[in-house]
């Protein structure tokens, strides 16, 4: 049987929310999808860190959010009032927004060291009920405005462009406003509460809610919102980057921890700046020492400043020397003052930045050392391990000049090894400082390159907690044909081992 087409003008339905109202509906709820996406990063990177994988999680358990809740929302629609329907998803949406942070800050300690499923599975949890409950608003809102089939594409499509200009909104004013501003549990608690009310007008101004049931979820509101203030933070501060807090140390009275997300970082001992808790902070003193023997002074440019361990030891150490920190995170480095004594100076300058870009701003031949501690337990920030970073590097040292960099990987050390090919590519000496396993291969952990355009000298090596330095040639031996890294093709994500 052939399906006949329905008569020209056909009505379907009669036309029962105005077009603003339908607007303003689909606006909300696609923009607290995308402010919820964003955020949940920042809440789940304490836990579990801020890696590709974890970042990928949250867009896919979005995403089957989204489509979930078009396919359920719509087939509802057809099935029940729909009035009614917008009332309850715009509540339901709004309370399970407000059990976010709750449940993250629960589900968080337990999923440490679980790894990408652990990742994931926090993640579903957390986003899939609210991401479909707020997609169904659309389908909803469209079965509403669908009166008039000579009308469809206009009504569709408006919806569909008032849907996405919701989404734009909340990525653009999560990234540039909420995050800089607002605690992420604030802004989590307020999305939440703004459905809420939301769904009360809506409902009642319908008259599709009953007055205890409106009553019973402002009850419901006040107490999850009670649950978000109420569970504690890990950080002492939010960052745009990280969740930041500083431990004392129970052994030393000038000891101090920075953690990021949920990695030790940095340490510092506020009353003797030449303590480097660290091996690897070792390492890359031990490796700037061969070049110029304290006293001399330096000129040295750090890509990452963290606790400012390094440059407080420069410092100390290199009477008269010159630091210039490239750091990402402003807030970082207010907190470095608040907590950790960093003081700027002339000879202590701070730029707040992504170094690739801030490096660009060096004077080229300015630096007799670049030190790169930006790299994570976790994460890497792929741009700043390329041939073309690392030429960078190589235009703002002097010809006699070392580049020491610090990476994080373990064995099979796929990282690493491309890290090394990279550097032996641009330079014409690179050495490798590491823990050696049993079978005197790298054991995995911290491990320092030193690379330079000259002959590094003998004492460019460390044995600090045991470590050893490879040469030019077992570095060579070491990489075994591994690719280096460039902007065009760099998954250091993948490459990287993470215990």
């Amino acid at each position: 049987m052939v399906a006949k087409s329905p008569p020209t003008g056909a009505q379907i339905a009669p036309a029962t929310i105005a077009p603003a109202l339908a607007a303003a509906l689909v606006f909300l709820a696609s923009g607290a999808v995308l402010v919820l996406e964003i955020l949940a990063v920042r809440l789940l990177a304490p836990y579990v860190g801020l890696t590709l994988e974890t970042t990928t999680s949250i867009i896919g358990a979005v995403l089957a959010g989204i489509a979930l809740g078009a396919a359920v929302g719509g087939w509802l629609a057809d099935r029940v009032d729909p009035h009614r329907l917008l009332a309850g998803l715009l509540l339901g949406g709004g309370l399970l927004t407000l059990v976010i942070v709750p449940l993250v800050r629960v589900l968080g300690p337990g999923a440490r060291g679980g790894g990408d499923a652990a990742a994931l599975g926090v993640t579903l949890i957390t986003l899939v009920p609210p991401a479909a409950i707020l997609s169904a608003i659309t389908p909803t809102v469209a079965r509403l405005r669908l009166h008039d089939l000579r009308a469809s594409g206009t009504v569709v499509g408006g919806i569909s462009a008032w849907a996405t200009a919701g989404a734009l909104v909340g990525t653009f004013g999560t990234g540039f406003v909420l995050v800089p501003l607002v605690p992420v549990s604030a802004a989590v608690l307020g999305i939440g509460v703004a459905l809420v009310l939301a769904g009360l007008l809506l409902g009642l101004g319908l008259q599709r809610l009953p007055a205890v049931t409106a009553v019973l979820v402002l009850l419901a509101t006040a107490a999850f919102g009670a649950t978000t203030v109420a569970v504690d933070s890990p950080c002492d501060r939010e960052t745009d980057y990280h969740c930041a807090s500083v431990e004392e140390d129970p052994a030393l009275a000038g000891g101090r921890s920075l953690l990021l997300d949920d990695v030790h970082h940095s340490y510092v001992d506020l009353e003797d700046p030449t303590h480097l808790e660290y091996a690897y902070t070792r390492w890359i003193a031990d490796g700037i020492d061969a070049i110029a023997p304290p006293p001399a002074p330096l000129d040295v440019v750090f890509v990452g400043g963290g606790g400012f361990t390094l440059p407080r030891w420069l410092a100390a150490t290199h009477d008269g020397s010159r630091s210039r920190v490239l750091e990402v995170d402003g807030d970082l480095v207010e907190l470095a003052r608040e907590r950790l004594a960093l003081r700027t100076s002339p000879r202590l300058r701070v730029t707040v930045g992504d170094a690739r870009m801030t490096l660009r701003e060096e004077p080229g031949q300015s630096a007799d050392v670049v030190v790169g501690d930006a790299f994570g337990t976790y994460a890497v920030p792929w741009h700043l391990a390329t041939r073309e970073w690392a030429q960078e590097v190589h235009r703002v040292l002097r010809p006699s000049g070392i580049y020491a960099l610090n990476v994080i990987d373990f064995p099979p050390l796929d990282l690493l090894r491309a890290e090394a090919a990279t550097l032996l590519e641009e330079f014409a000496d690179v050495r490798l400082i590491v823990h050696p396993g049993a079978d005197l291969h790298p054991a995995g952990g911290n491990a320092v390159l030193l690379a330079s355009d000259r002959r590094l000298p003998a004492a460019a090596r460390s044995n600090a907690d045991g470590a050893v330095t490879l040469s030019r040639a077992e570095v060579v031996d070491f990489v075994a044909g591994a690719d280096p890294l460039r902007d065009d093709f760099a998954p250091a994500d993948q490459l990287l081992t993470v215990l």
